[in-house]
């Protein structure tokens, strides 16, 4: 007859789950949460200087036109494509650390470079070869590194609290964010009032050089660990069985290709758009952004506790359902509707504090745990080429319009309002995707 557990007595499990608590709580573990935390913000910090009002300012000023100016911004879903190297070399890379010390500096100290472009004594056309130069270096290095930090980072963090954890990030980089942003967005203002555009490059350049000093020192905070990859280098083909082979992780891609080419007909024009057509200065732009990540910034958590409660495919659906009602909005935006571009400011931001959590996360659910790296750069390289393709598609189509005189099938329409009506389209056919495809996969528990 067995013999029953003894009272009190600790069973293997327990004593696992106990060690596992002890870990997550002590000092180390605190320090490295909070130094990636720190780091996430920084990094964003840089992320704003790259982008929108700030890098469409920049290229206009250099002379390029709209088109090319929408295809440079979208060049960050090209770049997702440099991940797919990190696969290749994943399996040699021991020390995480030092190697996303190196590389995450880099692209910092490329993308503050962008601003002293216009200081240089050379032609337009050399200028624009030396910005997309430089673009791509610094996306290469930030997304070469960019799923082994996360792995890294989230690795002191409790599986069970992965959501909350995504959304507490989110809200410091996004509180802090907006500081960042009004206050650089007043700057600039200042300097281009007083006639001196020049000078707020040069601002901007000094700030992300400070940046990238602070986003070092975080990452120098968090605990080295080991690669699990460096300890059993796996074949390609290995990976892609586990990956690729895997039919639920094919359709946590399909919706990332959905998902990317459905914001990047349109997202990468937006920039211009405000500044250019709708009359906006770099202020009142950034204004705008702090008032969607205001939004983001209160939502995330409960994003995060939705995600964490029911699973991270319904997060994501929840998110989409946001982004396609600020594309549908957006077909009305125009000078003298200008409440249309603020409202799809607003629902972009807050679906962001669910797609960025979730689109990640998503990969735990279907993928186990040591095919996660080569999972997340498979994904986002299949997405970001895809959501590229879909930039050039628009920036033709602006280009179309504009030539038109920005005249539709004989209706007065701007290029940005039928991309976002296309954006509409695709998205809504995200959400039916993972809500009658992938909300009914079984979830990988690990």
């Amino acid at each position: 007859m067995e013999k029953t557990k003894a009272r009190g007595a600790r069973t293997p499990v327990d004593t696992a789950e106990s060690a596992d608590a002890a870990r997550f709580s002590s000092r180390e573990y605190r320090i490295s949460r909070g130094a990636y935390k720190a780091q996430c913000a920084f990094e964003y910090f840089i992320a704003i200087l790259a982008g929108d009002a700030y890098l469409s300012k920049l290229l206009a000023t250099i002379g390029l036109s709209d088109m090319q100016i929408g295809v440079i911004s979208s060049f960050i879903s090209l770049a997702f494509l440099f991940q797919l190297a990190s696969i290749l070399v994943v399996g040699y890379i021991r020390n995480v650390k030092a190697a996303g010390m190196l590389c995450n500096t880099l692209s910092s100290l490329l993308f503050t470079g962008l601003y002293l472009i216009p200081f240089l004594p050379f032609a337009q056309s050399v200028k624009t070869v030396l910005v997309v130069v430089c673009i791509l270096a610094a996306y290469f290095c930030n997304y070469f590194m960019t799923s082994m930090i996360y792995k890294w980072g989230n690795s002191f963090v409790d599986p069970g609290k992965r959501g909350v954890y995504s959304a507490e990030k989110e809200m410091i980089s996004l509180s802090t964010g907006m500081v960042f942003t009004f206050v650089v967005g007043f700057v600039m203002d200042r300097y281009e009032a007083a006639g001196n555009l020049y000078g707020s490059f040069l601002f901007v350049a000094i700030a992300g050089l400070f940046i990238s000093v602070c986003n070092f020192i975080s990452l120098a905070l968090i605990r080295r660990v080991q690669s699990a990859e460096a300890q059993h280098r796996r074949s390609m083909r290995e990976i892609l069985a586990n990956t690729l082979g895997n039919a639920a992780f094919r359709h946590v891609v399909l919706l990332t290709v959905l998902f990317d080419v459905g914001r990047y007909l349109t997202i990468g024009f937006m920039g211009i758009y405000k500044v250019k057509e709708l009359m906006l200065t770099v202020g009142t732009v950034q204004i705008i952004n702090i008032v969607g990540n205001l939004a983001r910034f209160f939502l995330s958590k409960p994003f995060g506790r939705y995600a964490d409660r029911t699973s991270y495919a319904r997060g994501m659906e929840l998110a989409l359902c946001i982004a396609g009602l600020g594309f549908f909005l957006n077909m009305f935006s125009q000078p003298s509707a200008k409440i249309f571009v603020v409202l799809f400011t607003l629902l972009y931001a807050v679906s962001a504090a669910g797609t960025n959590q979730n689109s990640l996360n998503i990969v735990y659910s279907y993928v186990p745990m040591e095919y996660f790296v080569p999972a997340c750069a498979i994904k986002n390289s299949i997405g970001g080429v895809c959501g590229f393709l879909a930039s050039l598609l628009g920036a033709r189509i602006l280009s179309a319009v504009q030539e038109n005189g920005n005249m539709v099938l004989g209706v007065p329409l701007y290029g940005q309002q039928l991309l976002s009506l296309l954006s509409f389209l695709v998205i809504t056919a995200a959400v039916l995707y993972v809500h009658f495809v992938i909300e009914k996969q079984v979830v990988m528990r690990q």
